[in-house]
This record gives structure tokens, sequence and C-alpha cells, in this order.
């Protein structure tokens, strides 16, 4: 199935500004999803726009410290992993506001509902934390992850839905370079996610 046509034929404030993963893939295949925060003000740094993409550049970092050579963006479909973002147009500034990640969230459930083999949700940040968190109040009646630090919950064991919720940090964003402890434990995130999914 080819994500970007489902998602437009099934959501009726379907915009064509919005950035989705244009890719044909064997939806019973996934395991994993890899939520992410928005996508990069540039499209050509877009994760699924290829290999010489900024967003394919840190997710191959990412990947290489969890001890996987990844080679192109379909390798991680071959794992069975999908990557998308909580929101589908660039954010404006350094904030995401509230009613952005609530004017979103009905796509990001169509995508969370597309897989029926999902084992794990990675959450690459506080607004995919906050977007997962809002699902679930809606869903489940309650929040899944408490308002506290990622460093101090991520070990922790979290589930929605019987799918098993890994917190982490943004892997896409220009501070990924910069910052490496937080490198290290999004490195340390993947393998646990990895391990326990695939």
């Amino acid at each position: 199935m080819n994500i970007l046509k489902h998602l437009k034929e099934n959501i009726s404030n379907f915009s064509d500004e919005f950035i989705v993963p244009n890719i044909d893939l064997d939806k019973n295949k996934i395991k994993i999803i890899m939520i992410g925060e928005a996508p990069p003000e540039n499209k050509n740094d877009y994760l699924y726009n290829g290999k010489n993409s900024f967003n394919f550049e840190t997710f191959s970092k990412a990947f290489s410290n969890a001890g996987i050579d990844l080679k192109n963006v379909e390798d991680l479909l071959k794992m069975g992993i999908y990557y998308t973002t909580t929101i589908k147009i660039p954010k404006e500034g350094y904030i995401v506001k509230t009613k952005t990640i609530k004017d979103h969230l009905n796509i990001l459930k169509e995508e969370l509902n597309l897989f029926d083999n999902l084992k794990s949700i990675m959450l690459m940040g506080d607004v995919a934390i906050k977007a997962l968190n809002y699902i679930a109040k809606e869903e489940v009646g309650e929040k899944i992850i408490p308002n506290i630090s990622t460093y101090k919950i991520r070990n922790n064991e979290y589930f929605f839905k019987n799918i098993k919720v890994y917190p982490s940090y943004s892997i896409t964003g220009k501070n990924f370079l910069i910052e490496k402890s937080k490198r290290i434990m999004i490195s340390e995130d993947i393998k646990k996610c990895l391990n326990s999914s695939l």
C-alpha cells in the first residue's frame, strides 16, 4: 500500500501542504513505528527523500551507534520500521503549539491503526510523547507517559493497547549532532526496542 495515497483517501482534512511518507510498504511487516516531531523546513532533508537527506544522516548515525548499518531508507522498512512525524508541516519557531498537535492527531491515529502487527512505538521527543498521551487519554482513558524528564523515565515500561512504548529523544534535529549524551541514550533506546520487537 502507498501511505500518502491511503491518508489522502481516508483523512477528510488532508492538505497538499502535509508532508507524509510517500512510500509503498507491506503494512503487515511493520513491527515498529518511530514518531518524530515535525518534518524539516527543507523538504530535501526529509527522511524519505533519500540517503542524501539530513534526516537520513542523523538516522544512520543513530543506528550505527546501535550497531546497525543503514545503507538507505529501504533498510528501515525491510527491518519492519516505519518513521513518521507527529505534525505533518514544518514547525514555526522552536515550539510546536498544542493546537497544532491536536489538529494533526487524526492523521497520526490513522497511521497507528494501519499496522496490525505493531509491537513497539518509539516516541522521539516531547512532542511525540504529548501526542500519544492525547491519543491514549481519548482511547484508553489515561495518558501513558508521565510528565517527567525523559532521561528519568526512559528505562521504565509503558504500554499502549499491549504495544510497548519507548520514550526517547528527537533523532532528526540539528541538536542531535551536538548533544552526545542524548545520542548515546537514543542508540540505547533503539537497541532495546529492536531487541524486543524484531
